[in-house]
């Protein structure tokens, strides 16, 4: 057994302990296993620190980002996004954007979230001026009108779905309302928000779902709530379903190994640490060659292209699924990026996370199992970390891979 990373990071003796991290966290949602604040302590804010960089800015967005979903109970987590009052998703999306784009840019001021809410607010105002007259009409015409006015006047549009991976511009809000492209989930926000403002001025008084498209063309559609079936529910968006969404295509298209799409993200990561038996795999020799080279890449600190993916955003966006209390599974997929970036100790401490929680669900929900590749891969993963912190000094070391130092990647 080797491994391919020889640094470690000692975060509980690091002098940077982050604010954020000694908030109380809940790692899963529902009948599945919880952890306070004393268990799960996230590191990228604090590793950047260690090293050098200035992480007052990514800070401020995620305290941003935090204080909007820590207003979110189970039932307002299941409300539809049209007619959310608790968490300002415009402005929770916005604070997802400031915290990557400081950590990517570097940049000496934050990006500027109260500038792009006004661009926000903007657009529907601008329908006002244009459609005043549309309030008298019905429901149907009203939100025809809206949609003529969000996608041929304003000229918004949906970003190929083959490039949403390798595009993440079409993933920020403040992006795609600059650029008028953006993924599904980013113009069923943008019309929610409308929605919002119609119905504070008091424009509209009637019920509005949005369906999201489930296909990879479609356009997000509103209709009058009253007259929705039963085949409308799966389209239907909720508040923790639109963050969610937001956060795994930015956890997707940021995920450092890109090979074999077909996999899941953490075997994909998996194969690149040789925690997969590559006899029994069926690899090809590209497949195997894409890993190593992900895994050189990672070991250089090279960033020559947003189609290798980017540490730092792929960590950020897992942090932020985790305190959104989503899926255990972002537990396990953090615990082997944590992993490649040399953070032995607490990689494991959140693999172990994730086995008790997984333990948790199974007793109450036998179905919820994940692949035999999968558990064969963690537990190869397991007894590599148990054996490397049994060494002399790796749990002592300062050191931290390189590629979270100041690489500089513009969009």
């Amino acid at each position: 057994m080797s491994s391919p990373l020889y640094a470690a990071f000692c975060l509980p003796s690091s002098p940077y302990l982050s604010k954020f991290s000694r908030y109380r966290v809940t790692c899963c949602s529902g009948s599945q296993q919880k952890y306070v604040a004393s268990d799960l302590k996230l590191a990228l804010h604090d590793v950047l620190d260690s090293i050098g960089t200035d992480t007052t800015f990514a800070r401020e967005a995620r305290e941003g980002f935090y204080s909007q979903i820590k207003r979110l109970s189970n039932v307002e987590r299941e409300t539809s996004i049209s007619i959310n009052k608790c968490v300002d998703l415009g402005k929770t999306a916005l604070h997802i954007a400031a915290e990557d784009d400081s950590l990517i840019s570097h940049s000496s001021v934050p990006l500027p979230v109260d500038a792009f809410i006004s661009q926000l607010d903007d657009l529907s105002v601008g329908y006002c001026s244009h459609y005043s007259s549309g309030f008298r009409s019905s429901p149907e015409s009203v939100l025809e009108s809206i949609e003529r006015y969000l996608f041929d006047k304003k000229g918004f549009r949906r970003t190929n779905a083959r490039n949403q991976l390798i595009e993440p511009r079409s993933l920020y809000l403040h992006s795609v309302l600059t650029h008028r492209t953006g993924s599904a989930v980013m113009l069923s926000l943008i019309y929610s928000e409308i929605l919002k403002m119609l119905r504070i001025w008091g424009l509209i008084d009637f019920d509005v779902e949005i369906s999201f498209p489930l296909d990879l063309y479609s356009l997000p559609r509103g209709y009058q709530k009253q007259k929705s079936k039963d085949s409308d529910q799966p389209h239907i968006i909720t508040v923790q379903m639109l963050l969610e969404e937001i956060l795994r295509n930015l956890k997707n298209a940021f995920w450092p190994f890109q090979h074999d799409r077909s996999r899941s993200l953490f075997l994909r990561a998996a194969h690149a640490a040789n925690c997969i038996d590559q006899l029994n795999s069926g690899d090809s020799g590209l497949q195997l060659a894409s890993a190593k080279a992900a895994r050189h890449r990672l070991e250089r600190g090279v960033w020559n292209s947003v189609r290798f993916g980017d540490m730092r955003c792929a960590l950020a966006a897992c942090e932020r699924l985790i305190l959104l209390e989503s899926d255990a599974k972002e537990l396990r997929d953090y615990s082997i990026l944590l992993y490649h970036c040399g953070l032995y100790e607490q990689s494991l401490q959140y693999l172990k996370f994730y086995q008790d929680s997984m333990n948790s669900s199974l007793q109450k929900h036998p179905s919820n199992s994940v692949s035999s590749l999968e558990n064969d891969a963690m537990e190869k993963l397991m007894i590599r970390l148990s054996l490397i912190l049994m060494e002399q000094g790796w749990s002592r070391s300062t050191y931290v891979r390189n590629f979270l130092g100041n690489n500089f990647e513009p969009w």
